[in-house]
């Protein structure tokens, strides 16, 4: 059993916050973990292999609703969850409940009760941080990796100057318009309407204190808390024999280039068809979403 923290007081979002969503039908399932509730989007075959999408920060699974069609028409099982603090899952109200070690712990303890195995990961930004360590930890429910625009960082190296600038945003600025920021990553804009759907998980300020707190999580120096953590996971990856692929954007300012180290180090990476997505910046599921999903269904087929 994963042991996990005691949150001292949740927010719940109301559920006609989402209602209406565009192009997101995906019906809510949820889990009870140690006082909070964790949603997931799963659809696809109950027997199908399953695919493991992970969101990374300030967005949440509506960030999936192009890929997950694909996938499922693929016959694929896909899981999509939303962090605590995000989307349709519960938020704790207090920025002392976050750390990116609690985000590990509520991942594990969410696989280990809904019985996951035999998966394909998906992550990107935090969703990468999160699930990467959620991957190491707990290597035989995984049967291969996907990688796109993300890393795992452990401090001993330079962070890019866009993300300097993104972290300070977050913790300094009054105004922290989530649907806006994700549009802002994306080459393609949003609608007003889909702007509108990244922002319905946060009704007010008090709902937002895990995407605030989020980027200052990432570690940037060696004495970072979880620099050893992710130090073991990256020794679990320089061993990891099973397929890994790597799918990064080539107009993403902050993880461009960050497949090259993944591809050498990752023995599973060799011989793959790692694949830049050209005319993608950081959100490539909401740039690219149906050629990302169409990799991963061949990655899938090819390495069974």
């Amino acid at each position: 059993m994963v042991a996990l923290p005691l949150i001292s007081e949740v927010l719940r979002t109301p559920e006609d916050c989402f209602f209406n969503l565009p192009d997101y039908p995906f019906a809510a399932h949820y889990t009870e973990l140690g006082g909070l509730r964790i949603a997931h989007v799963d659809e696809g075959p109950r027997d199908g292999p399953i695919v493991l999408l992970m969101h990374g920060e300030p967005a949440w699974s509506y960030l999936y609703r192009k890929m997950i069609p694909v996938l499922v028409s693929a016959g694929l099982r896909v899981i999509a969850p939303d962090l605590v603090g995000f989307g349709r899952s519960d938020k704790p109200a207090h920025a002392k409940d976050y750390s990116y070690l609690n985000h590990v712990q509520w991942m594990k303890a969410w696989v280990e009760a809904n019985h996951f195995e035999h998966m394909t990961f998906f992550g990107q930004d935090w969703g990468s941080l999160v699930g990467l360590r959620v991957v190491a930890e707990m290597p035989e429910r995984f049967d291969r990796i996907v990688l796109a625009n993300g890393a795992l960082p452990t401090g001993t190296t330079p962070v890019p100057f866009a993300f300097k600038v993104w972290r300070a945003f977050a913790r300094f600025s009054p105004w922290f318009p989530i649907g806006k920021i994700v549009k802002a990553g994306c080459t393609n804009g949003l609608t007003l309407h889909e702007v509108a759907a990244y922002d319905a998980p946060f009704p007010s300020a008090k709902y937002r204190v895990g995407a605030r707190v989020f980027p200052g999580f990432v570690p940037t120096t060696p004495t970072d808390p979880e620099r050893a953590n992710n130090e073991a996971a990256w020794e679990v990856f320089k061993q990891w024999n099973k397929p890994f692929l790597t799918l990064f954007s080539t107009r993403d300012p902050i993880t461009k280039g960050g497949e090259v180290m993944w591809q050498k180090l990752v023995p599973g990476a060799q011989g793959q068809p790692h694949t830049k997505i050209r005319g993608a910046a950081h959100f490539l599921q909401e740039d690219k979403g149906r050629e990302v999903a169409e990799h991963i269904v061949k990655f899938i087929r090819k390495t069974k």
